[in-house]
């Protein structure tokens, strides 16, 4: 099967989430990546979950990029490769000489990409970025929670994913602008830009209605009734906040006077009234079982759903039929189960192929591709270049 990334080959110099969320999904595609580590990597969390979650479909090889003769491989790996992946801090890619300025010199049609963790200029370039720091700075916190709860975490790293998958499409489009050109180009954004941006229609109620949003806990902020509902045996999640909506809900849950009492007969209405809303609702909720209701409201219509545990997610009925976990075999730890990818392609479909490499597994190949002999790599190993 063709992979429709197979001719691109990429760089990786990323390490943490954010960088190699990015290339996961160029490997994914049938990129084919060499992933460039420390000699003193430290490797003890290698067989952790983590690792193999982020790191399949690559080779690793080892190189020290303070060593002139580890730069000098690293060039000759770039003069070959289509794309450079980095998520240093702005400055470290400089003082190893690994920036975009040096390296497109020795490849002019190389796409660099970045990930910093607020931008590669400005007055908080040099500062380390870590998700949660981006989550609070790019205003994600202050929306997220209960009312007067004080500020929450998302429970996942969303600045980190989001900046990871957002670098991907900048490189896809490089790409794309490649095949006119001819030339590659620098492609960077930060945890803190992809924060922002996420935030969506969050930030258009300040930048357009001027209106700071406050926490709305599992109540939609502007789409009501939308929310987390009680039910006999835990909760659901039930979104019917259009007035055809919000009569079918009624109608489905036998509340039919909902529909036309005056404290919720509007959407406005609805949105001043909010929390009396939501306790009437809930008074039909609490009958019947989670998966009653589930059955009930989409038959009528009415989006709904179950609230579950990670678990529970990878046995659900749709979960499996969409294949979004998959069975791959690592040669050192036996066979792993891991997330597949959410995306398809129907005639050239990515696919997971290999599972995470072991520290340097790939070095000797891969310097041979390069044209090292076998004397060479041994005067590399020796001079601790490689």
């Amino acid at each position: 099967m063709s992979l429709p990334l197979e001719p691109y080959s990429v760089v990786d110099l990323t390490r943490a989430r954010s960088g190699p969320t990015c290339v996961r999904q160029l490997a994914e595609m049938g990129a084919r990546v060499v992933k460039v580590e420390s000699r003193e990597q430290e490797d003890f969390t290698r067989d952790e979950f983590d690792f193999q979650n982020l790191h399949r479909n690559k080779r690793s090889i080892t190189l020290d990029l303070k060593h002139p003769r580890g730069v000098e491989v690293l060039e000759r790996l770039v003069a070959r490769s289509d794309i450079l992946v980095e998520n240093f801090r702005p400055d470290v890619k400089h003082r190893l000489g690994v920036d975009y300025e040096t390296l497109s010199q020795v490849n002019p049609r190389l796409i660099y990409a970045s990930i910093s963790g607020f931008g590669q200029t400005g007055p908080y370039r040099d500062r380390p970025g870590y998700d949660q720091i981006a989550q609070g700075l790019g205003g994600l916190m202050s929306v997220t929670g209960l009312p007067g709860q004080g500020p929450v975490r998302v429970g996942i790293p969303v600045a980190d994913l989001t900046a990871g998958m957002f670098l991907a499409h900048g490189v896809l489009v490089a790409l794309l602008e490649r095949e006119r050109s001819g030339k590659g180009q620098w492609v960077h954004t930060s945890l803190l830009e992809a924060m922002v941006r996420m935030l969506d229609f969050q930030t258009t109620r300040w930048l357009i209605g001027k209106e700071i949003p406050p926490q709305a806990g599992n109540d939609h902020p502007t789409g009501i009734p939308t929310g987390v509902f009680r039910t006999a045996d835990g909760y659901m999640n039930i979104a019917a906040s259009g007035q055809h909506m919000y009569r079918r809900l009624c109608e489905a849950l036998d509340v039919r006077h909902l529909v036309d009492d005056p404290r919720f007969k509007t959407p406005q209405d609805r949105s001043k009234n909010r929390a009396a809303c939501n306790e009437e609702l809930e008074k039909a909720t609490v009958t019947k079982s989670s998966a009653q209701w589930v059955d009930i409201l989409n038959k009528a219509g009415v989006p709904c759903g179950p609230i579950l545990n990670v678990k529970e997610v990878f046995e659900d009925e749709q979960v499996r039929h969409l294949k979004l976990a998959t069975r791959i075999r690592h040669p050192r730890l036996g066979e792993q189960e891991v997330q597949n990818l959410p995306v398809t392609l129907s005639r050239t479909p990515g696919v997971v192929r290999t599972a995470s490499p072991d520290l340097g597994e790939h070095t000797d190949e891969v310097l041979g591709e390069l044209g090292y002999s076998t004397e060479d790599i041994a005067a590399l190993r020796r001079d601790g270049a490689v």
